[in-house]
């Protein structure tokens, strides 16, 4: 089969998404029951990353570990790859795409991601860039399954996210449009989606039935089921600084016990991706809360984890019969060998 990526929030269809969050609660579920199954016996990841992460890194590695596969943490300076490497992007992907079988990315640039994909022959996953992060999408998708509200549809949901349009936010829009969701950006009109996100978002939402609303009005928050925010100012964000985020956002764009009265809805969750700042986009009520799902969500980092690399590269195992007869005729060949050891 062709080999796919995870390069864009948009990448899979509905049905796929579904397929991904469904596949990611069940191996949750053996996992916490003792079952670890090794779904990537023999595979190994190979993790660029030339930005920090603590919650992308640290579930992506465990994830090949608890599914029998392994993963390679390639910084900066540890690959001949960036400022003061001998090779380029293109060059670097086709020696990692034959020595790995999956390749997940963090950087900047998500034109970098792209050419990566371009020039591998296994799969890519964008682990964050300042454009999508679509992990985080799958991860997001897994935990509004899990404290889905009783007696509603996933299409049925109503989702705001307030503050900045980062690119979490990014990765929420698009997820509520293929999802068939309602996505609410609740922030000030300078600090609200770009026009091109927007218009790709509605237009994926346009066939899903799902709904696409930016506003400054804090009606809009009224019936919603999740408030999602992140930071006001991004972690590689160099456009304005802290105090000039806070003059933007603060008081009004904080999630805090008034504005979460203002939904109306007893039952309505709090998500962010984390790291948070307490008393900046969120109080410390509301983040330690009843209602906050946070570090539910952060822990779902390693579900979508599992679910993608086994989706991506159980694509690539072969399942006709004569593969199968050959593979079974070199498993019978090294067992001779082994067993004929001096």
């Amino acid at each position: 089969m062709t080999k796919r990526d995870f390069i864009d929030s948009c990448n899979f269809s509905q049905a796929e998404m579904q397929y991904m969050a469904e596949l990611g609660l069940k191996l949750k579920a053996a996992i916490e029951h003792g079952y670890y199954p090794p779904l990537l016996k023999g595979k190994s990841l190979g993790m660029i990353f030339d930005q920090s992460s603590t919650r992308t890194r640290c579930s992506a590695e465990a994830a090949m570990t608890e599914l029998g596969g392994h993963a390679l943490y390639l910084a900066p300076g540890q690959i001949q790859l960036g400022e003061g490497g001998h090779e380029g992007l293109a060059d670097t992907s086709r020696a990692l795409g034959d020595l790995l079988d999956i390749i997940g990315v963090r950087t900047a640039s998500q034109e970098d991601v792209e050419e990566i994909a371009q020039n591998s022959r296994v799969p890519v996953v964008n682990f964050m860039t300042d454009d999508d992060h679509p992990t985080q999408a799958l991860g997001d998708l897994i935990t509004i399954k899990e404290y889905l509200p009783e007696g509603k549809k996933l299409s049925e949901v109503k989702l705001v996210f307030v503050g900045d349009a980062t690119q979490i936010a990014v990765s929420a829009i698009y997820l509520c449009a293929q999802m068939g969701m309602q996505f609410v950006q609740y922030g000030p009109k300078s600090k609200q989606m770009p026009k091109k996100v927007v218009e790709k978002a509605q237009k994926i939402a346009d066939k899903t039935g799902g709904t696409i609303t930016l506003s400054e009005d804090e009606a809009v928050l009224k019936n919603a089921d999740f408030i999602y925010t992140d930071v006001w100012y991004g972690l590689y964000d160099q456009e304005l600084n802290k105090d000039e985020y806070m003059k933007i956002f603060y008081p009004k764009y904080q999630v805090n016990d008034e504005l979460i009265a203002k939904t109306e809805n007893p039952n309505v969750k709090f998500m962010h991706c984390l790291p948070a700042n307490r008393g900046e986009e969120v109080s410390a009520s509301v983040l330690e809360g009843e209602k906050s799902i946070a570090w539910e969500q952060a822990a779902n980092k390693k579900a979508a984890m599992r679910a993608v690399f086994v989706y991506l590269l159980n694509a690539n195992f072969a399942t006709d019969a004569d593969s199968i007869k050959i593979a079974s005729q070199y498993q019978s060949e090294l067992q001779e060998i082994l067993e004929q050891r001096p």
